[in-house]
């Protein structure tokens, strides 16, 4: 099925109502949005997904909200625009390590982004001052909470930057919509071991919030 006309809307979806909130204050009003809560994990995230595109017209799909960033790649506060979305923890555990889907022959964790509307966000938000990254973004089912998991992780994708839990769920339904996708977080903590007092949740709101503040000058 396909719904994407020029003059279709753009579904973003948010995990939770902080992250909706931002979003809904960048956008300023703009019409051209519908910005719906997705939920927690990329099961609940493609569940919300789909029954929002099964009743609108829409012609782009974006998963957006704050995330943790891997440090090598991704600073605190700044904007990560996916340039892949990946499924991390899709696939088995093997006596040589983790098999993705992929090498199991079971279908793909890799889901494309609309590459053209990404790289025009990038550029603008480095001409508008924003510190921004393109990288894959990983979903994950469990958030990393070591530093030997997330050495893991980047060791296994090449320049991820990113680590959230619904993207993946949101670019399934997009994908069965025949529609473009994007994701966008901003990186409130270090992906790794957990500590709550360096998170800059705050701050990463504020990040989401002009971050697309500046995307009502692209799309």
């Amino acid at each position: 099925m396909e719904h994407t006309t020029s003059d279709g809307r753009i579904l973003v979806m948010t995990a939770v109502e902080g992250e909706r909130e931002a979003v809904l204050r960048g956008l300023k009003g703009d019409t051209r949005f519908v910005v719906e809560l997705a939920g927690v994990g990329a099961p609940s995230a493609a569940a919300s997904t789909a029954l929002a595109l099964a009743t609108g017209d829409y012609r782009l799909v974006i998963s957006a909200g704050i995330g943790g960033g891997f440090v090598e790649v991704a600073a605190l506060e700044s904007v990560v625009v996916a340039d892949a979305i990946i499924a991390a923890d899709l696939g088995a555990e093997t006596a040589e390590g983790f098999s993705s889907v992929d090498e199991l022959g079971f279908g793909s964790s890799r889901i494309a982004v609309n590459a053209a509307t990404t790289q025009r966000f990038v550029q603008v938000l480095r001409d508008a001052g924003q510190t921004v990254v393109a990288g894959p973004i990983l979903t994950v089912s469990t958030a990393t909470g070591t530093a030997v998991t997330a050495e893991r992780l980047a060791k296994r994708i090449p320049g991820a930057a990113a680590e959230a839990m619904e993207g993946y769920g949101v670019a399934v339904a997009a994908n069965r919509f025949e529609l473009p996708m994007m994701e966008i977080r901003t990186i409130s903590n270090a992906v790794g071991p957990r500590d709550r007092a360096a998170w800059r949740i705050k701050e990463a709101l504020q990040a989401l919030e002009a971050a697309f503040s500046t995307l009502t000058e692209v799309i």
